[in-house]
């Protein structure tokens, strides 16, 4: 079963179940009001016949029952009773044996009357009950015992009530309602096709615009305005882009057997920046399709190749035999070119196995030979900056020893004056005007302390860029990760007089990370923002997700902005603009975004603020 048909069936079969459940509601009301009514009338008549019965027996006479028999009161509520009342069968007065004295049939009178089953009972009843009532063919009664001015029993006034009438009603509902069923099935299956119609037409322009592909129709575009499908619609729209850019290139021709030039495309853009040598052949011989890199073998033709060149060769052996060939190594035709080259040819053949031409392949082993001596390169600074990291740790350790021996030297020029006395030694070098009284020592001190702390700042950057902790990735959610930046960012804000605005939805994808480096990198960020906006301003933080499979996370102030000249410098290593900056921090941040497979965009604008973007993949 289709879609459609689907969504058909269960439209009508809601609306239909709905129908039936509102009928069978109407109609067992109905019943329940029927019975109701049924019950209270027999009890207002009971009601009537027991106080004209009262006064009948209250008047005396030797025979009360002789009295309620002839009574012509009585006599005309039963008979009206019976006969005006529905669902009245009969109407009766019977003594204690169960005789009856007075009955609307006169033949009756003076035989005894079974008891029937009480009425009230089944009217109270559940819907069920009644509607067992309704169908069983039987007769109810609605009894009034007669009692005595001593509250005894003489006798009973019972009126027989038949649900015949009740049934009547109830199979003229049922009709009705199976009229109504009928038009709502019809009417539902209608408001279901259009429905369905309207709702499948994204499906139906999708399977369009597929069959349109199928047919060799390029640059198809889905007129999709759906907001479910307009995602669906844009990929298909790109992919359909696509495919129109690369166009047909060579393509087979199923009549003649052979491939066939196509028009020029991006594909032989993309082939042409190869450095292999390719080219196509028909199984005539003719060159098809032959990238740039093919002009060094001077390919034009077959015809223009000498018939002792390599190349014509190979192409014939493999046109004739319709094998593969090579490789072999070959030198380019023009003798200053030394350049070696492995040529080898491949069979095309489509999914029938006929063959439809060859391909040629010449591959730059000279190529090949400098994306060698680039890795050995690569090595080789890879080694370079692993001894850089390790002479700049040895280095440290001379640095803390300088230190330490700096705050004891300060200590004894501290003491001096008090060993020296009334002054300085005159034989002593602190005698000399040339080398200073102890106060400008002390400063000479001071400077050398500071350089070697700055030193010592600049090797700890430089060991925590060129070998940073080891990256442990797992899923992280970042309103958690964001929501602890800004409790920490919060008092340098408030500091600053900055309003911090943060928008990162708890349903955003988790993205893979580790949080300690992403933290680090965001929370520097952050911070920077912060200093960038001396008098106050606005911070906002917001992630959102991106195409590809990817989240954003844009951090953006008001401040200062940065000159477009130091834009292209300022993740670069030790570069800063600040007084008293490292400039390592962007760095970092560069870093642990490139570490965590991710994207950073920066947009500055001077005096009017800073964005930095941050793209990682989704977990």
């Amino acid at each position: 079963m289709g879609i459609k048909a689907k969504q058909v069936a269960g439209v009508t079969t809601l609306v239909v179940l709905i129908v039936v459940a509102l009928s069978a509601y109407h109609v067992a009301t109905l019943v329940r009001v029927d019975f109701q009514e049924t019950a209270s009338r027999g009890q207002m008549l009971a009601q009537a016949i027991f106080q004209r019965a009262k006064e009948v027996v209250a008047q005396g006479g030797a025979d009360p029952y002789e009295a309620l028999r002839t009574d012509g009161g009585i006599r005309s509520m039963i008979e009206s009773g019976s006969a005006n009342w529905l669902n009245v069968t009969y109407v009766a007065i019977v003594n204690k044996d169960g005789v009856a004295v007075a009955h609307n049939s006169t033949s009756l009178e003076g035989q005894p009357l079974a008891p029937q089953e009480d009425f009230a009972r089944v009217a109270n009843g559940g819907p069920w009950d009644r509607l067992k009532a309704v169908y069983s063919d039987r007769t109810f009664e609605i009894s009034l015992p007669m009692l005595d001015e001593l509250d005894k029993s003489f006798g009973e006034i019972r009126i027989g009530v038949s649900t015949t009438l009740v049934r009547i009603e109830v199979r003229k509902a049922v009709r009705d309602t199976a009229g109504a069923i009928v038009v709502a099935l019809i009417v539902a299956s209608l408001v279901a096709m259009l429905l369905s119609q309207w709702m499948l037409r994204p499906i139906h322009v999708i399977q369009s615009g597929l069959s349109r592909l199928g047919r060799g129709e390029l640059d198809v575009k889905l007129d999709l305005e759906e907001q479910e499908f307009r995602d669906l619609g844009s990929s298909f729209d790109a992919i359909s882009a696509q495919l129109s850019a690369l166009g047909r290139g060579a393509k087979a021709d199923p009549a003649a057997g052979e491939l066939r030039p196509g028009s020029a495309t991006d594909l032989e853009s993309v082939m042409d920046n190869l450095e292999d040598a390719v080219a196509l052949f028909s199984p005539r011989g003719e060159l098809i399709f032959a990238n740039k890199s093919m002009d060094a073998l001077q390919l034009r033709t077959l015809d223009t190749l000498p018939p002792d060149s390599a190349v014509r060769q190979v192409v014939e052996r493999t046109l004739a035999g319709r094998k593969s060939q090579g490789p072999i190594s070959i030198a380019g035709l023009d003798p200053a070119d030394a350049t070696e080259r492995l040529l080898m040819t491949h069979v095309i053949e489509d999914t029938g196995g006929r063959f439809l031409g060859a391909m040629v392949v010449a591959r730059n082993i000279g190529y090949l030979s400098q994306v060698q001596s680039t890795l050995n390169y690569s090595r080789k600074l890879a080694a370079l900056g692993r001894l850089m990291a390790g002479v700049a740790h040895e280095v440290k350790n001379p640095l803390n020893a300088m230190t330490i021996h700096l705050e004891l030297l300060k200590q004894k020029l501290a003491r001096q004056p008090a060993i020296a006395g009334a002054g300085p030694d005159p034989g002593s070098r602190m005698a000399d005007p040339g080398f200073g009284s102890p106060p400008d020592v002390n400063k000479h001190v001071d400077i050398i302390s500071k350089e070697i702390r700055r030193l010592d700042e600049v090797l700890n950057g430089f060991l925590k860029f060129a070998r940073p902790d080891e990256l442990k990735l797992q899923p992280v959610r970042l309103a958690s990760l964001i929501s602890d930046i800004q409790t920490s960012v919060a008092p340098e804000a408030s500091r600053r007089h900055i309003t911090m605005k943060v928008e990162c939805p708890e349903s955003l994808p988790e993205i893979n990370a580790d949080p300690g480096m992403l933290s680090q990198a965001l929370l520097n960020l952050a911070l920077n923002a912060c200093q960038a906006m001396p008098d106050g301003g606005t911070l906002r933080i917001t992630c959102r997700t991106a195409s590809r499979r990817r989240v954003e996370i844009d951090i953006e102030d008001t401040g200062i902005g940065i000159p477009p000249e130091n834009l292209g410098r300022i993740f670069d290593l030790y570069f800063t603009t600040k007084e008293k900056g490292s400039g390592i921090g962007l760095s970092m941040v560069y870093r642990i975004v490139q570490l965590h497979d991710g994207e950073v965009e920066v947009q500055s604008t001077p005096g009017r603020g800073t964005r930095f973007r941050l793209t990682f993949p989704q977990a």
